[in-house]
Formats: C-alpha cells, sequence, structure tokens
C-alpha cells in the first residue's frame, strides 16, 4: 500500500486498514497500551512507520487524558487586529479547554519558520498569519496539523479562513465611485506576495467600475501609521488629482489622513480616505474612519472550529469566509 501523500496526511483509519485492526487497537499500540498482544503491536507500528502517519496529542489524549493545545502565530502583537483575532482564538479554545501559545513573527519570515518548528513539538495544531510557501510551511510543521488564516491554500492538507476581499474592496470602490470619485489611488500594506489580495482586486474593480487609474496609482508602505502618512505623500506628489485613497489597513489609513492634511488637503473635501480592518482606533480619529469591518474575533472563532474538524479527522473540511462590512463614516 502506497503512502497517502497525494490525499492528505495519513489518518488512524489508514494505519488500522493497512495492518488489519481496529482504530481502538491503532491507540492501544501507539499509546503503549497493554491490552494487545506484542505481534498486533508490532504491526500496527510497522503500519505507521510505512505511512508516516504522526498521531496527534489530541488523538493520545483521547487515552491519556491530556490538555489539547493550540499555536497562534500573528504577525504583529503591537498592531491592533491581531489581539482581537487571538481573543477569538483564545475564547474558543477556552470553551473547549484547550490551551493557545502565542508566537509573534514581526513580520519576520524566518521567525515564521522557527516558531513553526518550535510548535510543531508543543502543539496539537497551528493556525495563524503566514507567509512562507505551503511547501515550506508543511515541512516545518512536521506534520502537525495548519490552519492558515487570511490566505487560501494550495494544499488539501491545510485548513484555511478567508476573508472575502474581493466583496469588500467592490464595496468599498463603489462607495467612493458613487461619491463622485473616479481618481482613486491605493497605499498597499501587504507583508508577503501571499497577501496580495487587497492590491488584486484594486485593479480589478477599478476596470470594472472604468476608472483610469493602473499599478503606478499603487504605493507600497509597512502597517503603521508612519507608514501610511509616508506612502499618502507619494502618491499625491506622482498624482496631485487624487481625490481619494483606499488604505490596506485602517493605520495606513490613518497616516494618510495625517499626511493628506499635513500637505494642505481637507479629509474628505479634497480627498476621501477609506480602510479596511474596523479597528475601534478608527471611530476615535477626526474624521471617524470610513473603513471596512472585519469580524476579527470570528476569525479566531472559525479557526479553532477547524482545528477541531481535523483533529476529529472529519473529512471534507470547508474553508469559511468572513465577509467585510461596510462602514460609512465621515473621512469617506
Amino acid at each position: 500500500m502506497s503512502r497517502p501523500g497525494r490525499r492528505g496526511r495519513a489518518t488512524i483509519e489508514d494505519v488500522a486498514k493497512l495492518a488489519g485492526v481496529s482504530r481502538q487497537t491503532v491507540s492501544r499500540a501507539v499509546n503503549d497500551m497493554a491490552e494487545i498482544t506484542p505481534s498486533t503491536k508490532q504491526r500496527v507500528l510497522d503500519a505507521v512507520r510505512t505511512l508516516g502517519y504522526r498521531p496527534s496529542r489530541f488523538a493520545r489524549g483521547l487515552v491519556k487524558q491530556d490538555t489539547t493545545t493550540i499555536g497562534l502565530i500573528v504577525s504583529d502583537l503591537v498592531n491592533p487586529f491581531f489581539p482581537e483575532v487571538a481573543a477569538g482564538v483564545l475564547a474558543a479554545a477556552e470553551h473547549r479547554g484547550w490551551h493557545v501559545v502565542v508566537c509573534d513573527t514581526q513580520y519576520s519570515l524566518e521567525r515564521e519558520l522557527a516558531a513553526l518548528e518550535v510548535l510543531s513539538h508543543q502543539a496539537d495544531a497551528i493556525v495563524g498569519y503566514l507567509g512562507n510557501p505551503d511547501d515550506e510551511l508543511e515541512r516545518h510543521a512536521g506534520g502537525v496539523p495548519l490552519v492558515l488564516l487570511e490566505r487560501p491554500s494550495s494544499s488539501s492538507r491545510l485548513g484555511s479562513v478567508r476573508i472575502d476581499i474581493e466583496g469588500g474592496m467592490l464595496a468599498g470602490m463603489r462607495h467612493l465611485v458613487s461619491s463622485g470619485h473616479h481618481r482613486i489611488g491605493m497605499l498597499d500594506g501587504a507583508p508577503y506576495p501571499s497577501q496580495s489580495g487587497r492590491r488584486r482586486h484594486y485593479l480589478e474593480v477599478s476596470r470594472e467600475l472604468g476608472l483610469a487609474v493602473d499599478e503606478n496609482w499603487i504605493f507600497d508602505c509597512d502597517h503603521s501609521v508612519a507608514g501610511g502618512a509616508s506612502a499618502m505623500a507619494k502618491l499625491l506628489g506622482a498624482h496631485p488629482d487624487t481625490t481619494a485613497v483606499f488604505a490596506f489597513n485602517d493605520l495606513v489609513a490613518i497616516g494618510a489622513v495625517r499626511a493628506a492634511r499635513d500637505l494642505g488637503r481637507e479629509v474628505p473635501a479634497d480627498c476621501a480616505v477609506i480602510g479596511f480592518d474596523g479597528l475601534e482606533l478608527g471611530e476615535l480619529v477626526d474624521p471617524p474612519l470610513t473603513t471596512l469591518h472585519i469580524d476579527k474575533r470570528r476569525i479566531g472563532e472559525l479557526a479553532v472550529e477547524q482545528v477541531g474538524l481535523i483533529l476529529a479527522e472529519q473529512p471534507a473540511i470547508q474553508w469559511p469566509v468572513v465577509r467585510p462590512r461596510l462602514v460609512i463614516r465621515r473621512s469617506a
């Protein structure tokens, strides 16, 4: 029997079928219990090696009453977005009696892989914001189940919680166009190619709406207020006729508002600004920020639901989608 590489990670059912025993017998063998004969145990262990089966700590906990642990990897705990996602993970995990270990990669691909290596020995599953290619992620996770946040996966072995970026971008751009804006720039803070959906959909929606903008209307920046301010100054310098700006997230949008004012432009009279996050901070700035609100806690809750399905070895796991909601305030 060949290893189930195409279908995904080997399951306890695969081992049981190859060894000709029940699931319970496999559990007894891998947990070194005495209720089976030495020859049966050896046959099961041979099947485990042949298939590359790695019993999860969750499966062992069914026998030993261990506590399930989730590893959570976020990009930047200083950014208010990620603590809200983490709060959703923590609440959903606590409801199940699970523990959570949190790692902050600070947008470093190297720190990300290092975190995966560490968590692969501590956690039953890992969820997070990850920028490395799928095959690299799987290799460093060492067979521990992975759930990717805000990005699709090319591997059927990985779970995913996605954001409807296209729907959010379309709602935001339509709002700007309906308000009379046709020269709309973008400040893109995507840290990894896997998170370039806002950029791609900005261009697609612009074409759909007949706007005369292209890549030259997109300026890159980091995920900070200062980054948004710097990119906004560059955008307005290159395209002084810009009347509206779509920012990658709310922090970038707040920086854009600051830069516009420093350059003598009123928001929204001279240049409207829209964000993409729905941070509470956006209600406190002047003018209050129009934004695409994302239910960040729901992202965390859905991630934990995915982990539960994966650890229970449920087939046909679907990728849930969180849909942004347009919140109109005075900035646009």
